[in-house]
Order: structure tokens, then C-alpha cells, then sequence
């Protein structure tokens, strides 16, 4: 997927669609809340295997009249002032018919609408002025879901559209080479009839396609949370020489958490409440609801090894943990990295060996993609199952990718996993905690969220680098500069020259799926050494393999398979880089001496 597919509407643009109406105006029932308690009655009524077996025909009967109307009308709702004929594009490979698309007075015609991916059968229905109200794109979960084009019914009539629901709902022109998806800007349309051109076009997003999504849809997962505190987490939102942030979960009848933590060597036991989160996966049928908690430790003292254990006063306990705080002296570190891990096994494997072969490393960072679909929360248990406990020992700093946030729909199942620094760009383009900075003895690290617009995390990064005194600016993020897959021309632009600039020693990347390290480069050209330019690299967390390899010129080395991980050691003025592959043989290893 295209990192631009994501940019204008990946914070969440339509988050709120699956919530409660915002409308000024006395809201009607909505979607979510007929289908929160058609979930909840589903579950009372239906063993684990017959939710399985949902049919669009068992749903409709199970569905009371009113549910039915509220399915059928609160989907979209909006206002014209004169007669119109509403065109509603549907998938032509949906396999069911929206339950209300006929009954709804909606008439196919033969006109198709096509985008490079899709083509579209045309249903239209003329409505006199006043309300319109259409229904949910289905039960099941077909992602290219219905896009609508408001036209006059009467020539040279004039329409205009208000008290539209969801209320950020925006408007364009239905043309040829309009965008229909906003999780999908770079999908445009390449077919419209005539007849078409020139009306009022609705755009949305995928993600629409889960707010009634029953067919097909349930999910377990191997590790429901229980009142024994698990999935044990260590982030920093604060400084590293004094603070941590411990993360964990809980079945979500553990209202309350604590901390309990110690030097080592000390009699004395500290005690921090955590704050908890309700956490739900609605189509989760083995743990539709856990909590998580976030514990924060402030005042630490630097170079020091604490003990802890998370729990509550009158429940269960976790086991006991250790973590370490920055040393206030500059005697060097290291730390590993991971590329696109989509809670894979294989990954987790070599994880779990990485502390055994590296027990010195400071800290962990993955570049985005950890699950494969960021709101399944079964994904994230996986994710935590096959990690083995690393994450407890030593703290994980991460950037999201693509498949973290899912469909326009944001990635909030990713910020709620995680505490991080609060000091990204003050854009509410750019999610909290999404984009952040932190520095580690003398290194400078830029975690930048490229799944969120690009520009508008430009002025922080310049910032950042302008401000920072560091010997070492090392940046990650998920879509990689150069690469032989995909052309980022905006982050070469933005991002990149600022790179030049500041320089920026190295940058680490995933998405594309094989290992990369390019010469040092400068204005988009190679160079001849470190010092005039910033290294690229790209890794793989996960097995993969490329059948197209065309040559890259700017490559120093490349690798078609993983998983591999990277091991970086900087002490002083030298940073030593070295990929390993799951057994630990050294793959590709770099020297920089400033």
C-alpha cells in the first residue's frame, strides 16, 4: 500500500463514524450503537461456532424493525434544497446486495464507473428536496465500499447540501481523476459517464466497511486477558536517565493497577497507580473487552537496575521484571531495530534470541508495521505472545506504519499500546505521540510517523535538528526514501533535504519488504563518504522474497530474504552497524568515525 493512500485522512479523518451522531441537532439512534447491542445479544444467544456461519438472512431476522431502519437510513444523511437524483456507486463484485439498496426505491442502470482497482454499477433514485437518508454498505466487510454523486434532477438547478452526516463529511467533483477513497488518494477515477460529470461527489473511506461488519466477521484470540496482569511493556514518555513507562493488561474486571518497583540492592519498595484504559475489539469473541494500564516511574536514578512487578493491591501479581536507566556519563550504547515485524512467528523467534546474543542493548525500536491489521486487537496479543517477554526488559520505541492504522481509520488501538514522548508537531493533522523525538546519551532520534501527512511534520523536524547538539541524528520511519517498490518524492523533498542540511547520519525503513543499504547521499545523488552525506537503510523483520530486483544504483547492499535485525553501537564518536539473519550471522556491518 502507498503511503499516500493514507496521508489526508490517515489520523482518522472518519474515526467518529463509528461513534455516536455529533450533530447539533437531537441525534437518532445510530450505527454503533444498534450494532454494539446487536454484537452483545449475538454473543448471548449463539455458541462461538455459530457466529461463524452468519448469513445477511439470519442477521436481517435477528434484527428487530427498528434496528433494521436505523441500518437502513443513519449510514449518511444530508440535506438538498431542490429535487435530486442521488448515483450510488457499488463494488461491482460485492457478492450481497445492501439489504436496503431495493427496498430503498434504488433502480440500477447500465452505467459503470471504474477506478484502476474497481468498477462500479450505478444505482440511482430521484428525491425531492428535503432529507436524504441512505444505509450501511453491508454486513459484509467489502472494502471498496459505496461512494454517492449528487446531482440536480431539473437543468441548471443548483443544489446545494447541508446538515450533512457525518458531519466532516467532505465534497468534490465527480470527474476523471477524483479520488473516492481517502485512505486511498492515489486511486483515482478513470471511467465516468457523462451524465455523471460535473456532480457532487461524496468521498469516504474504507474502513466504513467494518461498522456493520457481522459476516464473516468474529475473531478469537489465543491469549484472552485474565485477572493476571500480562503483555508486561517498558516505553519512555519521559527522559531516559529518570523516567519509565510500564504498560500491561488485564481482564477488564481488574479495575485498578499499581507499580511496585525498587533499586537494586535497596530495602525500599515504591508505588505508582497506573491509569487504565477499557480497551474493546467488538468482533473479539473471546475477549470483546481488556484493560490496559500505564504505569509512570519519574524520579529514577541514572545508570541505575530497578526491579518491578505489576498487579493490584488485592489481586494478582505479574512476575518480577528489571530495567535499567541511561547512565548520566557518556559511556556508550547500543540498541536493535527491527523492520516490519506483522506479529509474525518467525520474527519472534529471532527476537527472543536478540537479548540472549545482545543483553547490553539500551532500548528496541521497530519501523512500523508490527500487526498486519492495527485494529484487531488478537494481532497485538500475538504480537506480544511471540516477543517472549523482551519487551519487559528492555523498552520498545516504535513508529506506526500503514498496517497499523487501517482503512482511514487512525491507529488508535497503536496509541493506547504505547506511552511515548508527548513533543511532536503541534498539528492536529499529526496524532500525539505518533511523531516524537528523544535523546539518548549523545544520539539524537526522530520517530516519525510517515503514515500521517508529510508537511506537516516538516517545521518540527527542522526544528528538532536545528535545536539539537547531539553527535549522532539517527531518523526511522515507515516508507523508505529510496527504494526500487514505491516513489516518495515528497519525503525526499521535505524530509530529505533537511536531512542534507543537519546532517542526518543514518535513516532506517521498512514497508518494501527486503534489506537495503544505500551509499551516503546527498541531494538525491550519491556521495563519496559519511560525512558528506545520510546513509538509507531498509530491513525486513519477517520471511520474505521478491521476484522482481531491478538494480538500484545508490545500493551499497541488498537482501532478498528475512528476518533479519539491526545491532547499533555508538560510543563516543563511532557508530558501529550490523544486520544480522535469524541465526546471527552478520549480513551487512558498517563503520562511521566522526
Amino acid at each position: 500500500m502507498k503511503r499516500s493512500f493514507l496521508l489526508l485522512f490517515g489520523l482518522g479523518f472518519f474515526l467518529f463514524l463509528a461513534s455516536c451522531r455529533t450533530d447539533s441537532k437531537p441525534a437518532t439512534t445510530s450505527v454503533k450503537t444498534v450494532m454494539d447491542d446487536a454484537v452483545t445479544r449475538l454473543y448471548q444467544t449463539l455458541k462461538p461456532e455459530q457466529l461463524d456461519t452468519l448469513s445477511q438472512s439470519y442477521v436481517l431476522n435477528f434484527l428487530t424493525e427498528d434496528e433494521k431502519k436505523v441500518l437502513g437510513t443513519q449510514y449518511l444523511t444530508f440535506d438538498v434544497d431542490v429535487p435530486v437524483t442521488v448515483s450510488l456507486m457499488r463494488h461491482q463484485e460485492q457478492k450481497v446486495l445492501p439489504f436496503w439498496l431495493e427496498n430503498g426505491g434504488f433502480k440500477k442502470t447500465d452505467l459503470v464507473v471504474k477506478n484502476e482497482e474497481y468498477t462500479y454499477e450505478v444505482w440511482q433514485k430521484a428525491f425531492d428536496a428535503g432529507k436524504i437518508e441512505l444505509g450501511i454498505n453491508g454486513f459484509d466487510k467489502d472494502r471498496p465500499v459505496y461512494f454517492i454523486s449528487v446531482g440536480p434532477q431539473k437543468p441548471g438547478d443548483h443544489v446545494t447540501i447541508s446538515d450533512v452526516f457525518p458531519s466532516s463529511q467532505t465534497l468534490d467533483t465527480l470527474q476523471i481523476g477524483a479520488f473516492t477513497y481517502h485512505d486511498w488518494s492515489d486511486l483515482t477515477l478513470n471511467e465516468v459517464p457523462e451524465s455523471l460529470r460535473g456532480q457532487t461527489l461524496f468521498q469516504t473511506i474504507r474502513g466504513r466497511a467494518r461498522e456493520a461488519h457481522l459476516v464473516g466477521a468474529f475473531r478469537k484470540t489465543a491469549t484472552p486477558s485474565s485477572d493476571k496482569p500480562d503483555q508486561m511493556l517498558l516505553t519512555w514518555s519521559g527522559d531516559p536517565k529518570s523516567t519509565m513507562d510500564v504498560q500491561w493488561r488485564t481482564a477488564s474486571t481488574v479495575s485498578a493497577g499499581v507499580v511496585q518497583y525498587w533499586m537494586k540492592g535497596s530495602a525500599d519498595t515504591l508505588t505508582t497507580t497506573a491509569t487504565a484504559f477499557r480497551m474493546e475489539d467488538r468482533l473479539l469473541q473471546n475477549d470483546r473487552f481488556a484493560n490496559r494500564f500505564t504505569g509512570n516511574l519519574t524520579g529514577l536514578k541514572s545508570g541505575e537496575t530497578y526491579g518491578y512487578r505489576v498487579g493490584s493491591k488485592s489481586g494478582n501479581w505479574s512476575e518480577v521484571g528489571s530495567f535499567q536507566t541511561q547512565s548520566a556519563s557518556p559511556d556508550g550504547f547500543s540498541f536493535i531495530w527491527f523492520g516490519d515485524t506483522h506479529k509474525s512467528p518467525d520474527w519472534g523467534a529471532m527476537a527472543q534470541k536478540t537479548l540472549v546474543r545482545h543483553p547490553e542493548i539500551a532500548f528496541y525500536s521497530i519501523a512500523g508495521d508490527l500487526v498486519s491489521t492495527g485494529l484487531h486487537r488478537n494481532e497485538w496479543d500475538e504480537l506480544w505472545q511471540y516477543s517472549g517477554g523482551i519487551f519487559r526488559q528492555k523498552p520498545l520505541m516504535p513508529i506506526p506504519g500503514n498496517h497499523d492504522s487501517q482503512d482511514g481509520l487512525g491507529a488508535w488501538m497503536y496509541q493506547e499500546m504505547f506511552s511515548l514522548p508527548k513533543n511532536g508537531p503541534k498539528s492536529q493533522d499529526v496524532p500525539s505521540e505518533q511523531t516524537y523525538a528523544f535523546t539518548y546519551q549523545n544520539a539524537l532520534f526522530l520517530m516519525i510517523d510517515a503514515t500521517s501527512p508529510i508537511e506537516a511534520q516538516t517545521a518540527w523536524i527542522r526544528e528538532q535538528l536545528a535545536n539539537s547538539k547531539a553527535d549522532w541524528k539517527l531518523a526511522f520511519f515507515h516508507f523508505p526514501p529510496y527504494n526500487f517498490e514505491e516513489d516518495y518524492k515528497d519525503i525526499r523533498r521535505e524530509w530529505c533535504s533537511l536531512f542534507d542540511k543537519y546532517h542526518v547520519d543514518m535513516v532506517m525503513s521498512g514497508h518494501v519488504h527486503y534489506y537495503q543499504r544505500t551509499k551516503p547521499m546527498f541531494a538525491e545523488k550519491p556521495v563519496s563518504s559519511p560525512a558528506q552525506g545520510t546513509i538509507y537503510t531498509i530491513s525486513i523483520g519477517i520471511p520474505s522474497e521478491h521476484e522482481v530486483w531491478p538494480d538500484e544504483k545508490y545500493a551499497v547492499i541488498r537482501h532478498k530474504n528475512g528476518p533479519l535485525y539491526q545491532h547499533l553501537k555508538i560510543d563516543g564518536k563511532t557508530l558501529v552497524y550490523k544486520s544480522f539473519d535469524k541465526d546471527g550471522k552478520v549480513k551487512d556491518e558498517l563503520k562511521i568515525v566522526k
